[in-house]
Parts: structure tokens; C-alpha cells; sequence
């Protein structure tokens, strides 16, 4: 029998049209609001309309929205200076997850100051972060209702993990409305994003029971929905479930942790810049596979959570048509290549060394090292 525990400090506020509340939610908190945001959401005009909201509610309100796609450092300094300047008294991350990871890591250094670095790996965070309200506007990454955010280091093109109970927003606003705009590329690949995040949190060796149930209904929710809110984007039911897989997705793994399609992913994001959900999207088949030894009978589980009919076959058996099904899924969903990505034969070394480093490779269902990751860039460059 399995001791464990499991922490949830953010407050979750989920349904359509709920982002409205955020005037009263932030006034509970403070007077000053700091909204970091990107430029993308930007353009929809969603922050004009969540800065009138806090206006009518009596709370100031600036913007910053220089976030970069893979977050960087150098964005984090320069939107600490402007909520320094700003005094800021809370957060609001409006976006995907650079944007919350962003205010995450500015809410960090306003209260421990320094630089993000210094806070690289676990528990390394001392004091709470400045209150944040998460806004997620992608059903993807989880992260409002994480204890961690990815940053990159610019020196060494190297994607590091801060992760804390103490970065957890205060509140999630998670309103999935706000997804009916997303391009059907951003669709997939968050989507595929999230369901990577409810498959690790569920095989992670630091799994636990309740982590597992909500990995397992994440799949279901997210594979059984992302086809429909790719193939037509106003599709409200699909992008509600899309949502709420992604949430449940983010606390499973949350309590758990994620293995070795994220310690590959984040090595080509950090060398390659290529959006998070894609590098992980490409990855994910072969660590599948390379892991399914391990506890075939976890991964059989996964394969009749996503939909496959597997009567009479084999728990091992039953694993690899989840393999199959998830193949199938990224055609569906005309996922490029790991080459057409960007990948390059002569990084394949240096990939592999990156995501031997990676802090969560120690959790990863199969013992793993820089020959096994080495191995795994091999299949994905020649497209296996």
C-alpha cells in the first residue's frame, strides 16, 4: 500500500464566461493588477476587455506582454522591472503557458529577488510569489494549477524547471470560451501538450492514486474531444471537455510529475525554439514505446482511455495499440516531423546529454540514460 499526499492551493473557478469574474476575484487580493500577457493575445482584444473589468471593480491595471513563445529569462527581467515600477500588489497571466509560467517566475523575484536562475530545480523558492490570477486562453499546459514554470536560460539554450507549492496561483480562472479563436494548429498542438502531461502523470514513478484517476480521466476527456475542436473550433462541447482534460491534466501531473517525453522535448525547445506542444508531440511516440516494459499494464490502461478496443489481447499487447492510436491522432492532426521541426543529425548528442540532465528524467517509469535518450532522437530523426 502507497503512503502519499496531494496539495491543490489554487482555488479553481471553471465554466463558460467565468473570465467576468475577474474583477471581483482580484479585488479580493489587491488595487494594483500587473497583467502579463503576449502579443498574440494581445490582438485579441481580451485584455482590453479584462482591464475594463478590473476597472469597474476599482483595480489599476498595466500590461506586459513582451512574453516569448518558450519563455526566456530576459523577459522575466524586463517584466520584473516594469511591475517593480508599477508596484505591483498582484499578478494576472493571461495566455498559454509562457505567459503564466512568465508572471510565475516574475511573482519569484519581486519577493525573493535575485535572478530566475537562482531558483532553478525544486523547492529552491523560499517565500509565497506575489499573488497570482491564472488565465489560461490554450487548453494545454496546465500551468494554472502547477506548482512549476519553464523558463529558458538564453546563455545556455537550456529550458530549466522552477517548480514550488509556493508559485501556485491563488486563483484560476479557467473559462474555455476564451479557446473558440484558437487557430487549429495552436489546437493540436496544446492539446497534444496536455494529453502528454495526463500520460506522464499517470506512468510517472512518483504516481499516486488520486494523480491516476485524474490522469486517466484527462486522456479520456482530451482524446476523445481534440479531433472535434481541430475539425471545427466553435465546437463549444468539445472545447469545454479540451478544457477541462488540460486542467485535470495539469493537477495529475502536478502531484505527480512528467518523465522523458519532457526531458526530450525541452532539450529540442531550448536548442531549437519550437513550440512547446510540437517538440513534445514528436517525442512522444517513441518514449511510448521505449517505456512500456515497464508497467505494460499502465500503459494498457491508457490505450482503453483512449478509445482503443482491445478485447482478447494482452496487457502488453494492449500497450502497443495505444502506441498505435496516438500515431494515429498525430496524423490526424498533420503533426510534422521531428526533421521538419528542425531537428539535425549533428544535435543528436547534444539533445540527448540535455535531456539526461533534465530534472525529471529520475522519474521516468524506465531507468534512462543519455545512450537510451540518444537512441530515441535517432528513431525520431529518421521518422520510425
Amino acid at each position: 500500500m502507497l503512503n502519499f499526499e496531494f496539495l491543490l492551493p489554487t482555488r479553481i473557478v471553471f465554466g463558460n464566461d467565468v473570465i467576468y469574474q475577474i474583477g471581483e476575484e482580484a479585488k479580493k487580493i489587491g488595487n494594483r493588477a500587473f497583467i502579463v500577457t503576449d502579443k498574440g493575445v494581445l490582438k485579441t482584444g481580451f485584455i482590453e476587455r479584462i482591464q475594463q473589468l478590473l476597472k469597474e471593480a476599482d483595480v489599476e491595471s498595466d500590461v506586459f506582454s513582451d512574453v516569448d513563445p518558450n519563455p526566456r529569462d530576459r523577459s522575466v527581467q524586463k517584466g520584473l522591472k516594469k511591475a517593480a515600477k508599477f508596484k505591483t500588489e498582484l499578478l494576472v497571466g493571461v495566455g498559454g503557458g509562457s505567459a503564466i509560467d512568465t508572471a510565475k517566475a516574475i511573482g519569484v523575484i519581486l519577493q525573493e529577488g535575485g535572478k530566475i536562475q537562482d531558483y532553478e530545480g525544486l523547492d529552491r523558492v523560499k517565500k509565497p510569489i506575489t499573488p497570482l490570477i491564472a488565465v489560461p486562453t490554450t487548453a494545454g499546459t496546465g500551468t494554472e494549477v502547477t506548482f512549476w514554470s519553464v523558463i529558458t536560460d538564453t546563455k545556455r539554450k537550456f529550458k530549466m524547471s522552477i517548480g514550488s507549492p509556493l508559485m501556485a496561483a491563488k486563483v484560476a480562472l479557467v473559462d474555455p470560451m476564451l479557446t473558440l479563436t484558437l487557430p487549429k494548429e495552436v489546437t493540436a498542438f496544446t492539446g497534444i501538450d496536455a494529453l502528454v502531461h495526463a500520460i506522464e502523470g499517470y506512468t510517472s514513478m512518483l504516481s499516486q492514486p488520486v494523480s491516476d484517476s485524474l490522469a486517466l480521466s484527462a486522456i479520456e476527456h482530451i482524446s476523445h474531444n481534440i479531433r472535434k475542436a481541430y475539425a471545427n473550433g466553435g465546437n463549444v462541447e468539445a472545447r469545454y471537455n479540451m478544457m477541462l482534460g488540460s486542467m485535470l491534466a495539469g493537477i495529475s501531473f502536478g502531484n505527480s510529475d512528467v518523465a522523458s517525453v519532457h526531458c526530450m522535448g525541452e532539450a529540442m525547445g531550448g536548442l531549437y525554439d519550437t513550440p512547446h506542444g510540437l517538440s513534445m508531440a514528436v517525442c512522444l511516440p517513441y518514449c511510448m514505446e521505449h517505456n512500456i516494459i515497464s508497467n505494460p499494464e499502465k500503459f494498457a490502461d491508457i490505450a482503453r482511455a483512449l478509445g482503443e478496443e482491445v478485447e482478447g489481447l494482452t496487457s502488453l499487447e494492449t500497450a502497443m495499440q495505444g502506441v498505435v492510436a496516438i500515431r494515429s491522432l498525430l496524423r490526424d492532426l498533420n503533426i510534422p516531423d521531428a526533421r521538419s521541426l528542425g531537428l539535425k543529425k549533428a544535435d543528436l548528442n547534444k539533445l540527448a546529454t540535455a535531456a539526461a540532465a533534465n530534472v525529471s528524467v529520475e522519474s521516468n517509469p524506465r531507468i534512462l540514460d543519455k545512450q537510451d535518450f540518444l537512441t530515441m532522437f535517432q528513431r525520431a530523426y529518421d521518422n520510425e
